[in-house]
């Protein structure tokens, strides 16, 4: 009996020391530990994440090339209408009689005969600079827009590297679980081996803990998913890594060939192992994390406080850059229309023009025979009847800046709606991450010593030490998830009011 309980002994020590080494290491550098990933995958921060997407995100390059066209588009504006210039001859004549017959038809040479003229619009009602108004107007939108796109694609790294710290911060919690059910499982193998226990304590142990390789396996899945997020943002391909990844002797991690798992190895025998059987089956996965294109790193246990108050962050929300970018576009409305109401001022034609002929002209009685005749004109020509054209594009003009009213207002409402909703899921996520801080994670822990306390003076069963040690595995998977609501609930605040500083750093 005395053997017994001193094996029991050292079996409740072995199975409590390291799930709490585990987790103060874990509390200690939590996102930051290091993991099975290929050697080519470089550890990358969320600082020099920002500042490859600010450089490389397809949509911000998307959003520059836009300001480009529009102050392409200023240049064409202010430009004066082209002048015309026209050039021609007469290359063929024939005369006619009073009778109505036709003679002395023939060709005429370039040389004979010279006919040129200018054409110029005379634009009226200003709308050369109404025209170049509109365009300012659009580049000043196309910048918003720019902005527009940076807050958005950070957001949207952010969330996604934000999830992959939390993939790994749970899977580290995973892998110092499966280290300490190893230890254990070992031990309980050599008291089967020595006689200790009956082999049914040993297939109880074994079948509870596979429950926590679905800890593993899943959270290595989501870590690669997050990745690849985070490296399509960065104009990485997610797919361009090097073989070799998610192989680590030390953790049994140690695949036959990239991509495919490994046989399940035999059962241990020997002096430390069991006799062939149920109990000599593997009980953990061999392949946990396929390679990645980068290693991403944080201090997800960093807490930062807000910083700044409520009013301060709704008063700010008009400088939004994607309800400026909308103002904007209202600005380009209106003075579109007033372009439109300038086409109620006629704009008029002028052409000049010059020719100059050598065929003979000479007057019957004339003593001086004329070499050339050159001759001048000037034409005055006014379009009629556009009060119906100008009107239509009078009113389209004026619908199109009500549409960017109306537009303007709603995203304005809306951006409001998302401080109001992102607000509110700040509160959320501190009260709950000030219950996890206020000592839950303590709670559990000595629940799990005290029932290991128990186990030892033989009140409780070892199942009952594994069902406390899932309480205390949830736990801290519950604190990983509330440390990542509130970290994504200030970096969804910075997206909802363009207030820049107020995401986490990590």
């Amino acid at each position: 009996m005395s053997l017994r309980l001193a094996a029991a002994a050292a079996l409740g020590l072995v199975l409590l020391a390291p799930p709490v080494l585990a987790q103060s290491t874990a509390q200690a550098a939590a996102g930051s530990l290091p993991l099975p990933v290929g050697q080519a995958a470089r550890p990358l921060t969320l600082a020099e994440a920002e500042a490859l997407l600010v450089e490389r995100n397809l949509a911000v390059i998307a959003a520059r090339r836009g300001v480009d066209a529009a102050q392409a588009n200023r240049l064409v504006a202010a430009s004066l209408p082209p002048p015309q210039v026209v050039v021609g001859n007469s290359f063929a004549e024939f005369r006619e009689t009073a009778a109505g017959a036709i003679k002395g038809a023939r060709f005429i040479s370039p040389s004979h005969n010279i006919a040129a003229g200018l054409q110029v619009l005379v634009e009226r009602g200003g709308k050369r600079r109404l025209r170049t108004r509109v365009a300012e107007d659009q580049i000043g939108q196309a910048e918003a827009l720019v902005l527009d796109a940076v807050r958005t694609q950070l957001f949207t790294l952010r969330q996604a590297f934000l999830g992959a710290l939390l993939a790994r911060a749970n899977l580290e919690v995973a892998l110092g679980n499966r280290m300490s059910l190893d230890r254990t499982e070992a031990l309980l193998r050599r008291q089967l081996r020595d006689g200790a226990i009956p082999e049914g304590d040993l297939l109880r142990f074994q079948a509870s803990r596979l429950q926590f390789e679905s800890d593993v396996t899943s959270n290595a899945q989501a870590y690669a998913a997050g990745v690849a997020a985070v490296a399509a943002l960065l104009s990485a391909d997610p797919a361009a890594f090097q073989p070799g990844a998610g192989q680590i002797p030390a953790l049994g991690i140690n695949p036959s060939q990239p991509g495919a798992l490994a046989p399940p190895p035999p059962g241990p025998r020997g002096r430390a192992g069991t006799p062939p059987g149920p109990a000599s089956a593997p009980t953990s996965v061999q392949t946990i994390l396929s390679p990645v294109a980068f290693d991403i790193r944080g201090r997800f246990d960093q807490v930062p406080a807000l910083g700044i108050g409520r009013e301060e962050l709704a008063a700010a929300i008009e400088s939004r850059a994607d309800v400026v970018a909308a103002q904007r576009q209202f600005a380009a409305a209106s003075s579109n229309r007033l372009l439109a109401e300038a086409g109620r001022s006629r704009d008029v034609t002028l052409n000049g023009s010059w020719s100059r002929s050598r065929l003979s002209q000479d007057l019957p009685e004339s003593t001086d025979r004329l070499n050339a005749v050159n001759s001048f004109g000037i034409q005055l020509s006014v379009p009629i009847f556009t009060r119906q054209i100008v009107e239509g594009n009078v009113g389209i003009a004026s619908a199109q800046a009500g549409q960017a009213e109306a537009q303007a207002r709603a995203a304005l409402l809306q951006a409001r709606a998302e401080f109001a909703a992102a607000w509110a899921g700040y509160e959320q996520a501190r009260a709950l991450i000030n219950l996890y801080a206020g000592g839950t994670l303590n709670r559990a822990e000595a629940a799990y010593r005290s029932t290991e306390q128990a186990y030892l003076a033989g009140g409780r069963a070892l199942l009952d030490v594994l069902d406390a040690l899932r309480v205390l595995n949830a736990t801290r998977l519950q604190a990983n998830q509330a440390r990542y609501a509130y970290l994504l609930a200030l970096a969804q605040l910075e997206q909802a009011t363009g207030v820049s500083g107020i995401a986490p750093k990590l």
